[in-house]
């Protein structure tokens, strides 16, 4: 079939509204995040941060050694939250199939709209235009024929670019792309295939479907698809939730197992809320932890039959923390959802004890 995607996706977000609404940290390295004396990590950066090194996830304090003059702004969150809504309102004029993927990135069907005689490349310049002319800031847009290859594209020309492959473009276009543009392949597989001569995705179509699965376990149909630019995903107009969790960064390190153990009713407090104000239809298969070490290596640590109470928690974190002679930077926990099997723990049967 046919299909028309797009994908949009905000031009370092959270930075370009700080931008707007504060044009002095325009043209100087800049990030959002949390302060470096207190070991925040930066959430994104604009472009001329980018090019220090720095990115999404860096340690504050790291990214300020890359760059002394980085200005680093505390999150606004609402007013995300407010642009996020004018995009997706903006997004839903052309179409009702828009899958949100975060705050500032969502895929769009527009397959069967009927704007501009139903040209998803002309439907993508007027979203972008409006995005502009409401937010004041700018959107990367890519269009093709499934959801990978319009993410793909909407990263091509960044920032502030339109670029679309068409179904005439696709088997060209997929033969020469790096595979570490295919979403889902990080550095270690990357490394991994050009150790085997695979570097483009025309390299990877000499691996047999057998091959692959052998190479990549479960990943390897995918390969095998994505390297033919295969991809029939729908674009969901919802998504189901499958976890929540919370997580404190301490601006001291958490020495051993017992003073780790005395955070978790204070996380356990801040994770109940969270809960409950989700209200009801979710349950709870499991419950996990989450441990950062000083040395950054991170371990998570869960078990079915576990639910959200402070007894199961604390022999997790436990067993979790005893993993390494480390003091800890980070603690988590969380829950996954599941369905009504039993054993599953409804949410307002959940307490401390």
């Amino acid at each position: 079939m046919n299909r028309k995607i797009i994908h949009c996706d905000a031009d370092c977000f959270f930075a370009a509204i700080e931008m707007r609404d504060n044009p002095n940290l325009r043209n100087r390295p800049m990030a959002v995040g949390g302060s470096a004396d207190r070991r925040g990590v930066i959430s994104t950066c604009n472009y001329e941060a980018r090019e220090y090194g720095i990115h999404s996830a860096m340690a504050s304090a790291h990214a300020m050694k890359l760059c002394p003059d980085l200005v680093i702004v505390p999150h606004r969150m609402e007013k995300y939250r407010e642009a996020s809504i004018v995009m997706r309102e903006i997004f839903h004029n052309y179409t009702n199939l828009v899958e949100p993927l975060s705050l500032d990135e969502a895929y769009l069907d527009v397959s069967e709209s009927t704007a501009f005689d139903g040209s998803a490349t002309r439907i993508a310049e007027e979203i972008r235009q409006k995005i502009y002319e409401r937010l004041k800031i700018t959107v990367s847009a890519g269009v093709s024929n499934s959801k990978f290859l319009a993410k793909v594209a909407s990263d091509w020309q960044k920032p502030n670019g339109l670029f679309v492959i068409t179904p005439a473009q696709v088997d060209s276009f997929v033969q020469q792309l790096p595979v570490s543009k295919i979403h889902g392949v990080g550095k270690v597989t990357t490394s991994k295939m050009n150790q085997l001569g695979i570097h483009t995705c025309l390299d990877l179509r000499q691996y047999d479907l057998v091959n692959l699965s052998n190479l990549f376990g479960s990943f390897g149909p995918r390969l095998y698809d994505l390297a033919r630019g295969i991809d029939h995903r729908e674009v969901k107009t919802s998504r189901v939730r499958k976890s929540l969790s919370v997580e404190h960064t301490y601006p001291v390190d958490l020495p051993d197992g017992e003073a780790c153990q005395k955070q978790i009713p204070i996380l356990l407090d801040e994770l109940s809320n969270r809960l409950q104000r989700l209200g009801d239809g979710f349950y709870v298969s499991k419950a996990f932890v989450k441990v950062k070490f000083s040395d950054f290596s991170t371990t998570t640590l869960e078990r079915a039959g576990t639910g959200p109470g402070l007894v199961d928690y604390e022999q997790l974190m436990i067993e979790a923390v005893s993993r390494k002679a480390k003091s800890v930077r980070l603690l988590g926990i969380g829950v996954r959802f599941g369905g009504l099997e039993t054993g599953n723990f409804q949410l307002d049967l959940f307490n401390h004890a």
